[in-house]
């Protein structure tokens, strides 16, 4: 029987546990229809520590579709670095890239982060280089 696509994940990292979702929506502004991937990570046990929002929204040069003929997870640049955020070691390649630049859990509020500042580091971690992935000029 397949997972419910909704039911949130489980990711363990030194020892520690998150339950992650991953979120499509849209938005309307100025008469154009866009779309946002969200990543959310919640520290486990509850109450140790805030929700780390990693967010994706449409823009030139990147691709967050939202099915067909890409699938509902992937995010990345037109000619560039990608990311599929379903496989567990793209989220754990995001939540390391945000504890890099110094996400820490133990605050108790909601912290939210513009993806498109992770994807190159995580893309990079996820295909074990430490060079730059990110859009070709």
């Amino acid at each position: 029987m397949p997972r419910h696509p909704k039911k949130p994940r489980r990711l363990i990292v030194g020892g520690r546990a998150y339950l992650w979702t991953i979120r499509h929506s849209h938005s309307v502004k100025d008469n154009r229809r866009s779309c946002c991937q969200t990543l959310t990570l919640y520290p486990q046990p509850l109450g140790t520590g805030g929700p780390l929002r990693i967010v994706f929204t449409e823009g030139p040069d990147r691709y967050v579709p939202g099915g067909a003929p890409l699938g509902s997870g992937d995010v990345g640049y037109i000619q560039g670095a990608s990311l599929n955020m379903h496989e567990p070691g793209a989220v754990r390649a995001l939540l390391d890239a945000a504890s890099t630049r110094g996400w820490q859990q133990e605050g108790r509020r909601t912290v939210e982060i513009d993806g498109w500042s992770l994807l190159e580091a995580a893309a990079a971690a996820r295909a074990g280089t430490t060079g730059s992935a990110g859009p070709k000029e």
